[in-house]
């Protein structure tokens, strides 16, 4: 846009304003006339895997500069501690468990995101912005289900999790005709192609490079016309690889390599944007799928002072480290301690762009008072927290509370060391009510000295398993994933 119009349009929706014609909202999408989208989403970094929220083993200095040039989120949360259920969370707006993705999807798997769910980029559509994805998909690896066929103009990445080849460590003890019958050689698809058939180690070494030069050029190409740029990284899910330019440069092992170029990644993004003066037309997005594999000791991130990892629906399994960047729009060096969800990220982007919401039910609601500091009020009275399809957990303010049921654990054990895993051990939660704010490491239950909040959470409990189900109960709300025809 002319830089004298967006000038004048601007200084009238001031006066505006000033006569009470508008509002603050309408104030952001008036200076920033369809602001790019930026979604930056790792894969199993831990809560305290970044500077901004407490890594000190390596540096993290884009990352740190992103933090002071935007605005932490230190209770963001995701739908589910595990990968195709926290995807499905964030391109639908959606709990994973109305849209029917639950866990990780396989290479024998004959499901995907239905066709009719209406993902981010489709919003985004809506508006005329170009998209793309580069990077690990994970919602279905037959073509119906790929990013091409849900609102993406370019994809280049992996269907599903690296580890999900026959070199995984739980058959490398076996011939590789037997191997093969679980895991199938590893693909690398361009749009619609496979253009590599049998990923290798080397191969994998490349990928983060390979996916931020793809978004570079992406950037360069659509400087002009507003885009939606969705990056999830391969890393750090194990097994892990660098390319050559970062192996040995942390000084604390591999998984230090591999975090200072994802940071490495962030920072090419970001002076890409600024290159362009696109920074302040620009909101990027920086979170993680779910938290630290911690059985696998050594090759996996820390959550810090939260409890438990990847695959329970405790803060160390769900609440991730975010940050979010929007120079002169979002408040520099803030912090925003007020819940929020991944299912925000849809309604928020269709707010701030001037788009439909899809014509079906979602979870999310914008929070763009969030992102913008205007203030701190949840637009959510709570959030509901599934694993497969039990609801485990409800956190409403600074309350959460655990239904009872079994999770996986480590129990202070350290897990395992060079990329091989160690076993988990079970364990059980009654019901417990823990006040985050004093306890945020999930310790302490308070449910006895707080009967009423106790009270109102087991209703809002009661309320979403009628909306979406409990274990094996379905739901009035939940929706079917989409499906291969049977032949």
């Amino acid at each position: 846009m002319n830089v004298i119009i967006r000038t004048i349009i601007f200084s009238s929706l001031i006066a505006a304003l000033g006569k009470g014609l508008g509002n603050p909202t309408q104030a952001v999408a008036a200076k920033n006339k369809s602001p790019n989208i930026v979604v930056i989403f790792m894969d199993d970094m831990a809560y305290a895997d970044i500077g901004p929220f407490g890594a000190t083993a390596y540096p993290t200095p884009n990352l740190d500069r992103m933090a002071k040039e935007g605005r932490k989120f230190s209770d963001f949360y995701v739908t589910q501690a595990v990968c195709s259920a926290s995807r499905a969370g964030l391109l639908t707006g959606c709990y994973n468990v109305r849209v029917g993705i639950f866990g990780a999807l396989g290479p024998k798997s004959t499901q995907g995101l239905h066709k009719d769910e209406v993902t981010l980029a489709e919003i985004c559509k809506q508006k005329g912005y170009a998209t793309a994805i580069y990077g690990k998909w994970h919602l279905g690896h037959h073509k119906p289900f790929l990013p091409m066929q849900h609102g993406f103009d370019d994809y280049f990445g992996l269907p599903y999790s690296n580890d999900m080849w026959p070199y995984h460590p739980g058959v490398l003890h076996l011939p590789m005709k037997e191997r093969l019958k679980r895991w199938p050689h590893l693909p690398l698809i361009d749009k619609n192609k496979i253009i590599n058939p049998q990923v290798s180690g080397k191969d994998q070494e490349q990928l983060t490079t390979q996916y931020t030069e793809r978004a570079v050029q992406f950037i360069e190409k659509n400087k002009s016309n507003p885009f939606f740029l969705y990056i999830p990284h391969s890393m750090v899910h194990v097994p892990l690889f660098v390319s050559d330019k970062f192996k040995g440069k942390s000084k604390s092992g591999l998984f230090g390599d591999v975090m200072m170029e994802v940071d490495w990644s962030v920072g090419q993004i970001l002076e890409t944007l600024r290159k362009h003066k696109l920074e302040k037309n620009t909101l990027v997005i920086f979170t993680s799928d779910n938290g630290p594999w911690l059985s696998y000791g050594d090759h996996a991130g820390s959550a810090g002072p939260l409890r438990e990892g990847k695959g329970t629906m405790f803060d160390g399994g769900c609440r991730e480290s975010t940050l979010m960047w929007w120079p002169d729009t979002i408040p520099a060096n803030s912090n925003c301690k007020t819940p929020a969800m991944t299912i925000d990220i849809l309604p928020t982007v269709a707010e701030i762009i001037g788009a439909n919401l899809p014509n079906h039910k979602i979870d999310g609601k914008s929070i763009l008072n969030l992102v913008t500091g205007k203030n701190d009020k949840s637009p959510q009275e709570a959030y509901y927290f599934y694993y497969g399809q039990q609801l485990q957990a409800i956190r409403m303010g600074k309350w959460k509370l655990h239904f009872p049921h079994s999770y996986r654990t480590m129990a202070g054990n350290p897990g395992g060391t060079g990329g091989i895993p160690t076993k988990y051990s079970q364990s059980k939660i009654g019901l417990s009510l823990f006040n985050l704010h004093n306890d945020i490491a999930e310790s302490i239950d308070v449910k006895a000295n707080h009967p009423k909040v106790l009270a109102k959470m087991l209703k809002l409990g009661e309320k979403m398993r009628k909306e979406l189900g409990d274990q094996g109960s379905k739901g009035k709300g939940q929706r079917s994933a989409g499906r291969l025809p049977k032949i």
